[in-house]
Order: C-alpha cells, then structure tokens, then sequence
C-alpha cells in the first residue's frame, strides 16, 4: 500500500484516510453509482485506480465520497475561483463636492463627472460642505441637491436623498439599472 495527497490538505474535505466513517456511498471517477461500501473497501478501489478517495457530501446519510484525482480537483477548483473573481465588478463610491455659491458652468461640469462616474458602474456621494454663516440656510443646500439628482435622473437613482449631517450635506446616487 502506498500513500497519496498527504502534503495536500483541506479544511472542508476529507480524503483517504482522513475518512473515518464505517459505511460510505461511493461514486466512480467516470461518475457512476458504486454503491454503499466500507470505507476501507472504497478506499482500497480509490488506491487500485491509483486515485483519491474524496469526501463531497458530509451530511448525507451514509456521507458520499467520490473517486477522483484530488490535486487536479484542487487545481480545476482553483481555476474556477480565479475566473468568478475575474468576472465580479466592484462597486466604488466616487464624491463630487459642491458648494453653496456654485456657478452653473461648475455645475454643469461636476454633472459630467458624475455622470461619467455613473455609466462606469460607480455609485456617486454628492456632498456640500457649510461653512460659517452658510449654516443658516440648508434649503439653499437641499435646492441645489435637488437641481443636481433632477440634472441626472436619466442615468441615475437616489439612493438615499440630501441630508444635513453636521456641517455636511450629503446624497447618494446609484446608476440606475441596464435593461
């Protein structure tokens, strides 16, 4: 007898001797059903194919284990984790300040920021800082957020609406979705 995958280890998976149930459902490398065993007589059949014997299905009753090449299983696995990361795209959060006095030109720049910000799949934190005597006057604030959302409404859903928070008034914008 000779020993297979013992550098090799996994938390989640059990192999070969690792396996300490009396009565296990094997299936084959091609797949196939070889029926409820002992688990010495599986694994015997896994070392007799040169092959690992594999834990894949703990809960069952009596627990599966399968017939395959365990580093390659590792190896495909790894590939397929490293093609989903790949594919997933990660949400940012860009911020566009605005101020209370802002021209229209600046205006209109900073909605071209964020509409930019927007069609590249980013969500978008409006913020307008208060300073000194501008305090006493949030409705300016809230006006201003409110000609910024309206300015975007074609790309663009408010997530949460203008809000004063200190000395901050802050609004998030979500790209709305592709149909």
């Amino acid at each position: 007898m000779f020993w297979r995958c013992l550098t090799i280890s996994n938390k989640e998976l059990q192999i070969n001797e690792e396996i300490r149930d009396k009565e296990v459902r094997v299936v084959g490398a091609d797949g196939s059903q070889l029926g409820v065993m002992s688990a010495a007589a599986a694994l015997e059949k896994a070392y007799a194919l040169n092959l690992d014997l594999v834990k894949i299905a703990p809960q069952a009753t009596p627990p599966v284990c399968k017939i395959i090449d365990y580093g390659k299983f590792r190896f495909e696995q790894a590939k397929r984790e490293k093609e989903a990361k790949k594919n997933q795209h990660i949400v940012d959060i860009k911020e566009i300040r605005l101020s209370l006095n802002i021209d229209t030109h600046d205006f209109e720049t900073k909605v071209g920021h964020a509409t930019r910000f927007l069609k590249d799949g980013d969500k978008v934190k409006v913020s307008i800082r208060f300073r000194g005597r501008e305090m006493g006057h949030p409705e300016q604030g809230h006006a201003i957020m409110k000609n910024f959302a309206d300015a975007l409404t074609e790309i663009a859903n408010v997530e949460k609406p203008a809000k004063l928070e200190g000395r901050n008034m802050l609004m998030f914008l979500a790209p709305k979705p592709a149909k």
